[in-house]
């Protein structure tokens, strides 16, 4: 299982449609889960790290290149505390806020509608539902983690029912994780 601080970091949002290649066993610098296609860091140019890209990237349709990776701003609540304030009182979100350990939510308390995409051990989209305020969503018996977005969000980017994402954490902050743990 991953192991995050609270912080941000990036969720990267494959644009393949084949997910098939050998395990990977360099896990540095990014959490990449074994049964997932390697991240191209390149542009589809080949002329500029991902980084470098324009944010334009965040509202690319469906249709966008295949060959570039979709970078999500990414907050990380892995804390008791970050896990339990959420999204809360809050009017939006910038990107995704990641809830890690977790395998339910709810919305009570929130002022706006949000996507949430169910996540297991290796980073694998088991579910993603959309969720009114004052819901009550039900756990999800092999969910390790939970991302959640603005209500449209997750499907501008791709994210849907076995998608395999790649969580970046920031650099320099002394973060260290790892998909496919050992514990249940």
């Amino acid at each position: 299982m991953g192991r995050w601080r609270d912080g941000r970091g990036t969720l990267r949002v494959p644009r393949t449609r084949a997910q098939a290649a050998p395990p990977a066993r360099e896990r540095a610098p990014h959490v990449q889960a074994p049964h997932c296609a390697p991240l191209d860091t390149r542009s589809a140019s080949g002329d500029a790290p991902l980084d470098e890209l324009p944010n334009e990237l965040l509202n690319a349709p469906l249709n966008a290149p295949l060959n570039v990776p979709l970078n999500v701003p990414l907050e990380i609540a892995a804390s008791y505390r970050a896990r339990s304030r959420g999204l809360l009182g809050r009017e939006g979100i910038e990107g995704a806020l990641l809830l890690s350990p977790a395998s339910g939510v709810h919305t009570f308390g929130m002022r706006f509608a949000i996507d949430v995409a169910y996540l297991d051990r290796a980073l694998t989209v088991l579910a993603v539902r959309t969720m009114r305020p004052g819901r009550l969503g039900l756990p999800r018996l092999r969910a390790r983690h939970v991302v959640e977005a603005e209500a449209g969000a997750m499907e501008r980017w791709g994210l849907r029912q076995g998608v395999c994402v790649t969580i970046d954490p920031p650099t320099g902050c002394g973060t260290t994780a790892t998909a496919g743990g050992s514990s249940p």
